[in-house]
């Protein structure tokens, strides 16, 4: 990757909101930080964020009742329009995210192709909106049963995927007939304005996607969600964040759909095959550089196969090539910034203190950019922190347990439940401890489960509702229910 193509595409890259159908324009003065460097990479314009709220709410309001009166099919070939262009503008998409992110470049053409799979998905959905007809039970009377279009919509999304987690949000909010305003984060912002470029060219009109790039997210959320005129919020990110969010909801009862952080269980059953287990648990745990909600936290080993799983573990994660994204040989990126950085330092400083052995890795790399070295910790005690705080990071503790019951038990002693993963192959140990773990999505012998054609999103304090799949387009649903004599 030459420093003339990454020139020539920040150049080229908007990078100012998008409002009513245009780039707003102004004075770059938000700094957007390569994590690979820690420099400059460029700069946005940083939006007033009651003012531009406003008016993205505004536009979002005007467009509204055309957008959600035009045919399904006109919003499931503009969608799908957007599909084709995503993968049209691959190099550029997949690029902008690793600049901005950190993660390696092959995993952001991965995101593309799965962030542009929900444009796809439901621009299909969008034709086969849900209802019925039929005689009541007891009267000479017709249930008609018809949806709607909830309104427009705040979707608020994170750093961590960039393009997807605004494809899920955008592709089944378009797909039912609703506008929306989108808000990234503010450190990678350049990827969801890429989207809105793409958006207009496949023909999605004014006013029913914005896109507001603002440092001051709380003042842009809780200023939309004041307003009666927003209809529903959606929201990725933190559950602290979370609960905050659905407080203002309350004033209004707007539609929420949360999906909120993880502490997902990896636990590998006596009948496990090591060399399944570890490959299942490579992608799990060191994915995206480790900064994923559904990254695997917590590796609860039975003692019957402890010892060969962390061997042939320790052996992978030596293999994995740490640097920046945009090299061809890099396996591992670097977090997204100091925070981060420190977080999972902290953790692992935790975890050794109370026990746990560094059997590879450890560190923080002596670098520039936000580096920690992959790592493998063992004899991790229940108390360390890693077993109840998200790590987010390239951090693998396993902890030996001589109990599958103790497994379940110990899996499920969070208040957390998005992402769990089993390993085995007696096909009755396998039923039981799925049937018993306490999650929205739980993968078996694989380390990866996101799908588009499938409903994620978790239960106690991992989230509400589900995206993808056909759930996700009910999300952006009301029903309606129409009592008519025969």
């Amino acid at each position: 990757m030459t420093s003339r193509t990454i020139a020539d595409l920040l150049e080229r890259a908007p990078r100012s909101s998008f409002i009513g159908g245009a780039f707003t324009g102004g004075t770059p003065g938000l700094e957007v930080i390569d994590p690979a460097t820690g420099e400059v990479l460029t700069s946005v314009v940083d939006a007033d964020a009651a003012r531009a709220g406003i008016a993205a709410l505004d536009a979002a309001v005007a467009a509204q009742d055309a957008w959600a009166a035009s045919l399904p099919r006109t919003r499931a070939d503009i969608l799908h329009r957007a599909y084709e262009l995503c993968l049209q503008r691959a190099d550029d998409l997949a690029l902008l995210m690793t600049l901005e992110m950190g993660k390696p470049l092959a995993e952001a053409y991965g995101e593309v192709t799965y962030g542009a799979e929900f444009l796809r998905w439901f621009s299909e959905e969008a034709v086969r909106l849900p209802g019925r007809f039929r005689s009541a039970s007891a009267a000479e009377a017709g249930v008609l049963t018809s949806t709607r279009p909830v309104g427009p919509v705040l979707a608020i999304t994170p750093w961590n995927f960039p393009l997807s987690m605004g494809t899920r949000k955008i592709g089944p909010a378009l797909a039912a007939g609703c506008t929306v305003v989108l808000k990234p984060a503010a450190a990678t912002p350049l990827t969801s304005l890429l989207l809105m470029e793409i958006l207009v060219e496949a023909g999605v009109p004014a006013g029913v996607v914005s896109c507001v790039v603002t440092s001051d997210s709380r003042t842009l959320s809780s200023t939309l969600m004041a307003d009666p005129r927003l209809r529903k919020v959606s929201f990725t990110g933190s559950t602290g964040v979370g609960r905050t969010l659905l407080g203002q909801a309350a004033e209004h009862v707007l539609r929420s759909s949360m999906e909120l952080g993880g502490n997902a269980p990896f636990l590998v059953l006596p009948s496990a095959d090591i060399a399944t287990a570890v490959e299942a648990a490579v992608p799990a745990k060191f994915r995206n550089n480790g900064e994923a909600c559904t990254a695997a936290n917590r590796f609860y080993v039975h003692s019957a196969v402890a010892k060969e799983f962390t061997a042939a573990l320790v052996e992978r994660t030596t293999e994995l090539i740490v640097g920046p994204g945009i090299e061809q040989a890099t396996t591992l990126g670097p977090l997204i910034d100091e925070a981060a950085l420190q977080k999972v330092d902290e953790l692992v400083d935790d975890a050794v203190q109370r026990g746990a052995r560094v059997l590879t890795g450890g560190a923080r790399l002596d670098r520039p950019g936000y580096f920690y070295q992959p790592t493998v910790l063992g004899d991790v005690p229940l108390d360390a922190r890693v077993n109840s705080e998200e790590i987010f990071g390239p951090v693998a503790p396993i902890i030996v347990m001589d109990d599958v019951e103790e497994m379940i038990a110990a899996a499920n002693r969070t208040e957390f439940g998005l992402m769990a993963y089993v390993a085995g192959q007696d096909l009755s140990e396998v039923t039981d401890t799925v049937q018993r773990i306490e999650a929205g999505m739980i993968a078996v012998n694989l380390g990866v489960a996101s799908d588009p054609s499938a409903p994620f999103g978790g239960v106690k304090e991992s989230g509400l509702g589900r995206e993808g799949s056909h759930e996700g387009i009910a999300e952006y649903l009301e029903t309606v229910y129409v009592r008519m004599p025969l």
